[in-house]
């Protein structure tokens, strides 16, 4: 693989981890899974909404790899995978230090101008 086919791969990971966490039912999933693996039908509990709805919300999961899923005959048994986080999460940090210091600017001008 190419270096700018391989750049192109990991911003499209980043694309779906951002598309995934980007809607809130998908975030309470996730949150719902930190306590440990669940079937679709006890992630579906809280909605309201219908089973193929969940288990659509829990493919896009999975495609940002954020959830596996087992299927032991009509059991499908989802666990969080928290690891594609890691590149959103640097991605997001990278931007905080750039506010930080923009904000720490700000404030230093805003002290200038009271004295």
């Amino acid at each position: 693989m190419t270096r700018r086919s391989a750049q192109a791969a990991s911003e499209d990971r980043l694309d779906a981890v951002f598309h995934a966490l980007s809607d809130r039912t998908r975030r309470s999933l996730l949150r719902r899974l930190t306590t440990g693996p669940a079937k679709i039908t006890t992630l579906a509990e809280p909605f309201e909404m219908t089973l193929p709805a969940v288990s659509k919300h829990v493919r896009v999961l999975e495609r940002a790899g954020l959830v596996e899923r087992a299927v032991d005959g009509r059991v499908h048994r989802c666990s969080l995978n928290a690891a594609p986080l890691a590149d959103a999460h640097a991605w997001v940090e990278h931007y905080r230090q750039f506010w930080d210091s923009t904000l720490d600017a700000l404030a230093r001008f805003v002290e200038e101008e009271d004295t």
